[in-house]
Formats: structure tokens, C-alpha cells, sequence
């Protein structure tokens, strides 16, 4: 390689991770219309995992599978490539199951009982910069909590029912065990305890026991978000107090001088 060649490609490979960085924290419209093809993505994904006791007879399941994989591998690669180090890429937990999820789909077979946390991947788009700037622009973003605590719940409902049908209803044909797997985890999240359903061995115990304690804990989560008083964002530059009333003049933590930006409306 000639000699002006290599600052010419050094710029180019910085250029490129900026612009994939740009890609996953960035609020401008371009980074935000990539955001939401990804998220599009993402559900398209989680709807070929609902979808998969239907498919997976047919001859296009395993062609689905791997393109998915393929593209989850680019991902984990971008990604690689735009983290500021190696060490911090592997420090993040979606990493890990991206790369678990990854096994799964190039090794259907081995490890299908891990395919539950392809679900994981909602949970990724409510920490993206997507969420909130979509909440912002709508006139939405004093509901900020609640999306993020109907998300969380939404993911849980979903880990817990995928985790129940591959480990206990995956040989059932058709959709029926999925079915079932959703049936037993709403019945018990919500404690309604109808046991014409029921997980075998202490394993099914201790899943229905987890499920149970996490389950109430995201719904009163949820049910705090939606009926507590609505409150703002705002670092206060003297505690570091984050969340303040809307008509807050002064911080309740420490009583130092609050300028909230206010629409005034």
C-alpha cells in the first residue's frame, strides 16, 4: 500500500465507525429512520420466533433461520467495530445474547432452549434513542415511564413463555404448546392459579415460583407508572436529584434554585 494510501483508509475506517455510532445513539432523522428499520427488524424477528411452531415443518424455516443469522452476525460485527474499545463491546449484556441468540439460530437443533431470548431484542429497542424521541415528538414524553414499563413487562411475559415452551411444551405439535406456554405464564403473573395447567419436577416449580414473585413486581411497577403523578426529568445541578415536579421551583432534595425549561402550557 502506497504511503498516501493509508491515511486516505485510516480516515475512511473512522469515518465508517462514526457514522455507525452516528446509527445507534444518534437523534437526528437519519439515525432515527435507521433506528426504526432495525426495530422493524427486531419485531420481524420476535414474530419468526412466535411464528416458529408453525414453521418449522416447512422447508423455508431453516432458509429464515439463517438469513436471520447472518444478520444478526453483521450486527454483532458493526457493532464490534463501532464500540470505543473490545473490552466495552464485551462488557454490554445485549453482546452476550446477541451471541447466544446467534447459536441458536446457526444450531436450531442444540440449543433450542435458549431461543427464548431472541425476545431480549425488544428490550434493546427501549434503550435506544428511537423510544424516546418518538415519545418526544408525538407530545408523548411525559408517558416515558409508562412505555418503558409496559416494554418491560412485555419482554418478561415473553422470556418466561418462551423459556416455558422450549423447556417443557417444544414437542407439542403446532402452536398448542406455545399457546399453552403463554396461558400458564399470564395465569401465573397475574396469580389467577387456574391449575388445569401445571409445570412438572422441581423445575417447573421454581419457574413457576420466579415467575410469580418477578411477574407482580414488573406489574406494580406498572401500575405505579401509570397512576403516580407525572414528574420532569431534570439533573439538579446541586444533588444530582433527577426527577422533579413539573411546577418544582426548588429541588425537595437539597432546596437549591431549579430553572426547569417550561413550554408554557
Amino acid at each position: 500500500m502506497d504511503m498516501t494510501d493509508q491515511p486516505r483508509a485510516h480516515s475512511k475506517l473512522n469515518s465508517t465507525r462514526l457514522a455507525l455510532q452516528r446509527l445507534e445513539r444518534g437523534r437526528d432523522p437519519w439515525a432515527l429512520r435507521w433506528q426504526a428499520l432495525l426495530a422493524v427488524i427486531d419485531l420481524s424477528i420476535l414474530a419468526f420466533f412466535i411464528l416458529g411452531p408453525y414453521l418449522r415443518a416447512g422447508p423455508s424455516y431453516l432458509i429464515i433461520d439463517y438469513i436471520i443469522a447472518a444478520w444478526i452476525g453483521c450486527e454483532l460485527i458493526a457493532r464490534a467495530f463501532a464500540a470505543p474499545s473490545i473490552e466495552r463491546f464485551l462488557r454490554r449484556p445485549m453482546t452476550w445474547v446477541d451471541v447466544i441468540i446467534l447459536g441458536t439460530l446457526l444450531f436450531p437443533d442444540l440449543l433450542f432452549n435458549f431461543a427464548f431470548l431472541r425476545v431480549m431484542r425488544i428490550w434493546a429497542i427501549g434503550k435506544s434513542p428511537l423510544l424516546l424521541e418518538g415519545l418526544r415528538r408525538a407530545g408523548w414524553s411525559h408517558l416515558q415511564d409508562v412505555f418503558r414499563a409496559c416494554l418491560n413487562f412485555l419482554v418478561f411475559l415473553f422470556v418466561v413463555t418462551g423459556f416455558v415452551y422450549t423447556t417443557f411444551f417444544y414437542h407439542r405439535e403446532g402452536g398448542e404448546g406455545f399457546v399453552d406456554a403463554l396461558y400458564f405464564t399470564v395465569a401465573t403473573i397475574t396469580t389467577t392459579g387456574f391449575g388445569d395447567i401445571t409445570l412438572p419436577g422441581t423445575l417447573g416449580k421454581l419457574t413457576s415460583v420466579i415467575t410469580m414473585i418477578v411477574g407482580i413486581s414488573l406489574f406494580v411497577r406498572l401500575a405505579q407508572a401509570v397512576v403516580r403523578p407525572y414528574k420532569v426529568s431534570f439533573p439538579c445541578p446541586q444533588c444530582g436529584l433527577q426527577r422533579h415536579d413539573t411546577d418544582a421551583v426548588h429541588c425537595k432534595a437539597c432546596g437549591h434554585l431549579l430553572n426547569i425549561p417550561d413550554e408554557g402550557d
